[in-house]
């Protein structure tokens, strides 16, 4: 393939190209890729030939039952994304100049983020600029880095395995988590319950738990209960955790302070140990490189000024109190 013109090629590329060609890695085939943009597909076939010509560079390797990005089409997709992020903020850049302070703000944040600290913030937020609009979409952990890494989100809120090296990170609160079973386990209506009641039983779990995640305390209190060895059901959403927990597949992990509620409800039980529980962090994460709209700034520092008044300790939920030390207590 002829290199292109450096000088000429912005100039002669089809902008289109670069968002298709997008679609076609995030959909992993061409076939899906024309599904999700409503084209039929040897029209998104064709662009993405179109594309390597004006390129000079193949792309991707098409082959029966093979999909695979070369290197320098990763190289082009990760360009394409920090493009199209750029683009989506040009609507809320355009608003910057009325009086009244306007803007969007997309938060990417992982499943049952209970923080009263934030809600708060969004409060007084969402009341001193009734302007700015607000998109919340639910991911797990490592797509919500990933949304805020290629610029498709303001901010993110999510568990951390490791400290992204491109993005800024801040604890925003903290949470303990506490074992739990449902009406149908046979230990639910027991009086005490002592931790070796728990050996062998079988249980679910979040995804990150393995060995290595951000989760990975949760494995450790189970091994040390000597639990099953083996999950019985997994999954990335606390709701489908706390589901699997309440049909009785198996004793499962909730934050103690979101899974209150469902105690006093009589919906799940709570089991030992209640002490020296772990501890878990929930992370805000934002992009340095972004350009951040006047609305994005004016909330992360609204953000940045509530955890600098508010102590961690205050951020810190699921401590031991007399709603979770009722007699089911085994000390």
């Amino acid at each position: 393939m002829k290199p292109p013109n450096r000088n000429r090629f912005p100039w002669n590329l089809d902008w289109n190209l670069l968002r298709t060609f997008m679609v076609v890695v995030e959909q992993r085939g061409i076939s899906k890729a024309a599904a999700y943009l409503g084209l039929k597909q040897p029209t998104v076939s064709a662009a993405l030939k179109r594309l390597e010509s004006a390129v000079g560079k193949q792309l991707i390797v098409r082959k029966p039952n093979e999909f695979t990005v070369t290197r320098p089409g990763q190289a082009l997709y990760t360009e394409c994304t920090t493009i199209f992020g750029a683009v989506s903020q040009l609507p809320a850049v355009l608003e910057e100049d009325v009086a009244d302070l306007r803007g969007h703000l997309s938060i990417a944040l992982t499943s049952s983020v209970i923080s009263p600290h934030f809600d708060d913030i969004l409060h007084r937020f969402a009341v001193a600029h009734p302007n700015v609009t607000y998109a919340f979409e639910v991911h797990e952990s490592e797509d919500v880095e990933s949304q805020v890494a290629l610029n498709r989100s303001s901010f993110g809120i999510c568990l951390l395995s490791r400290f992204p090296k491109n993005l800024n990170h801040v604890v925003l609160y903290r949470e303990y988590f506490g074992l739990y079973c449902g009406p149908r386990h046979p230990l639910f209506q027991v009086e005490t319950i002592s931790p070796k009641d728990l050996e062998g039983e079988p249980f679910v779990a979040f995804q990150t738990e393995a060995l290595g995640g951000p989760l990975e305390d949760i494995s450790k209190l189970r091994t040390q209960l000597k639990l099953s060895p083996h999950w019985r059901g997994v999954s990335s959403s606390l709701n489908e955790i706390r589901r699997m927990i309440m049909t009785n597949i198996g004793i499962g992990a909730l934050p103690v302070h979101v899974a209150q509620q469902d105690v006093v409800a009589g919906h799940i039980r709570q089991l030992p140990p209640y002490e020296n529980l772990p501890l878990i962090n929930i992370f805000l994460i934002s992009n340095p490189a972004r350009r951040f709209t006047e609305a994005e700034t004016a909330f992360l520092e609204a953000l940045s000024e509530e955890l600098a008044e508010v102590g961690i300790e205050q951020r810190t939920y699921g401590l031991l109190t007399s709603l979770n030390k009722p007699h089911v207590l085994g000390d």
